[in-house]
């Protein structure tokens, strides 16, 4: 049941207004939603009457409080009491420029200072405040990362407020002419800090679960010996506690000012580098190999950029190792992207029979030439 609250509930009132409440209630036993879209203020008073609804009724939850009346439920513990929602605020994104887009949203920039990513999914305020969790986590320990700081909703849709003043992604950079080294270089800096950022056990969900299942749903699709190793070769990458993003590419890298921050962070995770790795293969190469307009829609750059920016990339995050040693890693982080593109392909494009055929030729000829599939 609904139950709409208006204007201001105080001593004049607040006698008439429970008693109006309690006629609409009547015997009713179920889920109560007071809607405070309509509530300008309360005083102790109306907080009482509150209390009482929520110890009649224990599940009872107040939704679509202004900022002012959610200040006043939280100054006096009542969030903490009980399930309280604030209204949102509506903004438009029509013509708003795109600046990034993952799985899970679209990032718009709707003025100079700010962006929003916008989820895609309707049901998304439990991840929206996961992410901002996460985020303030990664923040927290060391991370240059940019927190959000207000939720709005667009249409049926809802989203993540980031205050960027005038930030440019390093994708806009590279296309502005900057020099494509140097952008990849601190793209490394930042992720080489996060790689050595350790968490402890539980604190994120591990990336080798899951990567685990991306194996075991493409083995039946592979030949049975190529299928049965390409399993075995994830099971035995060893659980790692290091901090990865898990959607690492230029379009999540910022630069504000004199500092480059990450955004997008509901994807970050636990595990070992090289599946960080495998998803930049994935962002820069891979998922473009059949069709070379893809990684310009996602990323904004052609084909040879992305092989270039990849090659660049590897050479400064294995700065100290040798050509052998970072051509093994070449080879782990591809038979682990491929894999995840076929096990994501399959499931969610079954007809896109380029990319499957690809993956599927690329897993035979690379699974026979290694022993593991971590550095």
């Amino acid at each position: 049941m609904e139950i709409k609250l208006k204007g201001k509930i105080d001593s004049s009132n607040a006698a008439e207004v429970e008693l109006d409440i309690n006629k609409q209630i009547g015997d009713f036993k179920g889920e109560l939603v007071l809607d405070a879209t309509e509530l300008e203020y309360l005083s102790s008073v109306g907080l009482r009457i509150i209390l009482r609804l929520k110890k009649a009724n224990l599940d009872t939850k107040v939704i679509n409080c202004s900022s002012e009346v959610y200040e006043i439920f939280d100054i006096t513990g009542f969030t903490e009491m009980m399930d309280i929602s604030k209204a949102y605020r509506k903004i438009s994104v029509e013509g708003c420029e795109v600046i990034g887009e993952g799985s899970n949203g679209i990032v718009y920039r709707i003025d100079k200072d700010t962006i929003v990513k916008l989820y895609k999914n309707p049901d998304s305020l439990e991840e929206i405040h996961n992410e901002r969790e996460l985020a303030r986590k990664a923040f927290v320990m060391g991370i240059p990362t940019a927190i959000p700081y207000d939720v709005v909703q667009v249409g049926d849709l809802y989203g993540s407020v980031f205050e960027m003043l005038n930030a440019k992604s390093f994708s806009k950079l590279i296309n502005a002419g900057e020099d494509i080294d140097e952008i990849a270089k601190q793209s490394i800096e930042i992720l080489k800090i996060m790689h050595k950022t350790m968490l402890k056990d539980g604190e994120l969900p591990s990336k080798r679960k899951e990567a685990i299942a991306w194996a075991e749903y493409v083995k039946p699709h592979l030949p049975k010996e190529i299928g049965e190793k390409l399993v075995k070769l994830f099971e035995e990458i060893p659980e790692t506690n290091n901090m990865i993003h898990g959607d690492y590419h230029i379009k999540n890298i910022m630069r504000q000012g004199e500092e480059n921050l990450l955004i997008d962070m509901d994807t970050l995770s636990v595990g070992h580098p090289v599946f960080e790795l495998s998803q930049m293969y994935l962002s820069y190469v891979g998922f473009s190999e059949t069709d070379h307009d893809n990684i310009k829609q996602f990323l904004g750059i052609d084909f040879e950029t992305g092989e270039k920016f990849w090659e660049i990339s590897l050479k400064y995050y294995f700065e100290d190792k040798d050509k052998a040693f970072i051509d093994d890693a070449v080879i782990m982080s591809r038979i682990i992207g491929y894999t995840r593109l076929l096990r994501r392909t399959m499931k969610r494009t079954p007809d896109n029979t380029a990319v499957i055929e690809n993956c599927t030729k690329q897993l035979c000829e690379l699974v026979p030439k290694v022993d593991k599939l971590y550095f």
